[in-house]
């Protein structure tokens, strides 16, 4: 159901997702390895059983977290992400062929994805040049240097954390959590938010929000996460 104070909150992640899964879709996942994830968002999207998705993401969780759950469940068939060695299950995976990987250096994913949210959709770098990445991509020589065409990304979903969010939609993200949630916000053609910290809408600082609320369709506070931790170290003390 949702809460009547804003037609953007919603009450459960299951709520928020209503009407937008279809099979053989593109999402967005936001974050940088565990950190930034939208957990309920995640766990809610398994359990709906979707499937045959394009997963646009910087890596593909570890197992038993963020994107490793869709992993155990087969709901992914095709990987655009910059870095996957910490999950073991994607590899077996994609050795045996059972999942497709588009590898991007980071930044150009980034920018892959900022281009898509500012409605360009294309545009030329040279990272990458020289190496697999550029197999098979259009080259050009601007000013003596060479350069290949990379393409804007967009999503059909995106789910993206932040730290504080109104029930307007505007979001506030906090420190590492901040990679890719911002850029992947606002190249979806719909956005899905979660929050630690629901807000009334007026209650935020204006010049602290980082994505307005007009990019995000629909807003849930999340529970129990998890926090958990990639690589565990601990001093010899």
């Amino acid at each position: 159901m949702k809460n009547n104070d804003y037609k953007k909150f919603y009450n459960s992640p299951e709520d928020a997702l209503e009407g937008l899964l279809f099979d053989g879709m593109t999402i967005m996942s936001g974050g940088f390895g565990l950190c930034g994830l939208p957990e309920n968002l995640i766990l809610s999207l398994r359990d709906s059983g979707v499937k045959n998705l394009t997963v646009i993401s910087n890596n593909a969780g570890t197992e038993g977290h963020g994107l490793g759950l869709l992993l155990e469940t087969k709901q992914i068939s095709k990987a655009i992400s910059s870095y996957v060695g910490e999950n073991k299950l994607f590899e077996k995976q994609y050795l045996s062929k059972e999942i497709e990987l588009e590898f991007n250096p980071q930044g150009t994913l980034a920018e892959r994805i900022r281009a898509g949210g500012a409605g360009i959709p294309a545009f030329f770098t040279a990272t990458g040049v020289g190496t697999l990445v550029s197999k098979n991509k259009e080259h050009k020589t601007i000013k003596g240097k060479e350069y290949i065409l990379e393409s804007g990304l967009i999503s059909d979903l995106s789910l993206v954390k932040a730290w504080k969010g109104d029930k307007a939609g505007n979001l506030i993200y906090r420190k590492t959590a901040r990679n890719f949630n911002p850029v992947m916000a606002t190249a979806g053609k719909n956005t899905v938010a979660e929050v630690e910290e629901i807000c009334e809408v007026g209650e935020l600082d204006p010049d602290q929000i980082h994505t307005p609320g007009i990019y995000v369709k629909r807003i849930i506070k999340g529970l129990n996460y998890s926090k958990a931790i990639e690589n565990l170290t601990l001093s010899e003390d």
